[in-house]
């Protein structure tokens, strides 16, 4: 207990044997707490001292190192490679060929690492006009290169990085204020995500054996979309909600009026129907016919081994995209899933973002079979559901996918096979079963399956 000085007891210090005055809180002489001895910081032993200015004149050397790699090209190597071997010939042997060799080579290197040095501060401005495009359409953007500084800047390159390739632009001098604009266009023929950018701004010899970039801008991303079809008129299954169709199953809590029955315990008070009971003298209660949401399932199976080709994954994608546009389009619940897992599909722009950056799974993560297993366990209630998978599926592994979609969901298997010409339509069990070899059959397969 803490005690204030007002309220603290009077302690009197009575002399003792020896005729000192003793304090009863006190510890004894023996017991008195030894305050720690401050120990002095230990000096750095001379070896100690060699290790450190090693260490850092290692990390100054190899940030240096990184520097020079990034500036020095292939062919830059070569030339002062050969610089010093000429040098160290000449030094050894005496020859005065070797010697003349080496004072070409050097100057030139020297004359060469001159073009690395100039102002390059050019505000750069980069602007695509559309970052999501469809394959086969034109990307077209336009880079600005404006001078703000109070002096002129020498000739320079801009390079602009494309995906894996880039493009080269060539910027005049230019004087204070003034600026340059480049128009470009990037072809598109494959789908994918395309990097643009970062812009850079190149500096470097006519020879090309040294280089110097600044970038300027950060990148951008480009969404190549896949190809999908509007599939206008046709819509695949029927919505089962509030206005939907019911199914066979009875439940105790739904929207379709079924029949009455007697009071089962744990039926809801609330659908007691109190007319009936007045009238037959037992509890009576509404039974309702299950009714399922409009969840609509696309299962997109990206094993690589069940496409016979490229393009059979191709056509799988783009008929994925236009079934999940046409589910989003009537306001349905999409699910989307793929071998490697699910994609986001909350908007027409997020789907199709999502299938352009889709690549073919690993062996090892399943192919068609595997996910249908998926689709029961994650989407059970769903009121449609589509596989669709390649040609190398076999009729054994189709028929066990179809048979594990749940009881009562609506099932479609798209078939992607570049070898037929005209969509092909059979049963499988309770599953439809299209085969189709390009996009422009799809609207015709599905009319088919709705007849």
């Amino acid at each position: 207990m803490t005690l204030s000085p007002e309220t603290a007891p009077e302690v009197r210090n009575a002399p003792g044997p020896s005729g000192l005055p003793e304090y009863p809180d006190a510890p004894p002489p023996e017991t008195a707490p030894v305050s720690a001895p401050q120990l002095a910081p230990r000096e750095a032993t001379r070896a100690e001292r060699l290790r450190e200015t090693a260490a850092a004149w290692a990390r100054i050397a190899g940030a240096k190192t990184a520097v020079v790699a990034r500036v020095v090209r292939p062919i830059g190597w070569i030339v002062v490679g050969l610089a010093v071997a000429l040098w160290i010939t000449t030094l050894t042997l005496g020859w005065e060929e070797a010697l003349v060799a080496a004072v070409v080579a050097t100057v030139i290197a020297l004359l060469c690492v001159a073009f690395l040095f100039g102002r390059t501060a050019y505000q750069v401005e980069l602007d695509l006009t559309r970052t999501r495009v469809v394959v086969g359409e034109r990307a077209v953007g336009a880079l600005t290169l404006a001078n703000r500084t109070s002096r002129p800047l020498l000739p320079a390159e801009v390079v602009l990085p494309v995906g894996s390739g880039r493009g080269v632009f060539s910027v005049p001098r230019l004087s204070a204020g003034e600026v340059h604009e480049e128009l470009f266009a990037i072809p598109t023929t494959a789908r994918g995500v395309l990097a643009v950018g970062p812009v850079s701004v190149l500096r470097g010899d006519p020879l090309g054996l040294f280089e110097r970039t600044n970038d300027r801008r950060q990148a951008v991303d480009l969404f190549v979309h896949p190809k999908t079809s509007l599939l206008e008129g046709l819509s695949l299954g029927q919505m089962r909600d509030l206005e939907g169709l019911p199914d066979q199953h009875l439940a105790r809590d739904d929207v379709s009026f079924h029949a009455l029955r007697e009071y089962q315990p744990g039926d809801d008070l609330r659908h007691v129907h109190w007319k009936s009971t007045a009238r037959v003298g037992d509890l009576m209660v509404r039974e309702y016919e299950q009714t399922r949401r409009s969840h609509f399932v696309v299962a997109l199976s990206t094993h690589p081994g069940e496409y016979r080709d490229p393009e059979e994954f191709e056509t799988a994608i783009s008929v994925a995209g236009s079934i999940g546009l046409r589910a989003l389009r009537d306001s349905r619940t999409l699910d989307v899933r793929t071998s490697a897992g699910k994609i986001r599909a909350e908007s027409g722009r997020r789907f199709l973002d999502s299938l352009s950056a889709l690549e073919p799974s690993r062996p090892r993560e399943g192919g068609i079979v595997a996910l249908a297993g998926v689709l029961a366990t994650h989407a059970p209630d769903a009121a449609v559901a589509v596989l669709i998978c390649g040609s190398l599926v076999d009729a054994g592994e189709l028929r066990l996918a179809c048979s594990r979609v749940p009881y009562g969901v609506r099932a479609l298997a798209i078939i992607a096979d570049s070898r037929v010409d005209s969509p092909v339509l059979r049963r499988v069990g309770d599953a439809d079963v299209v085969a189709l070899g390009a996009l422009d059959q799809l609207p015709s397969a599905i009319r088919k399956v709705l007849s």
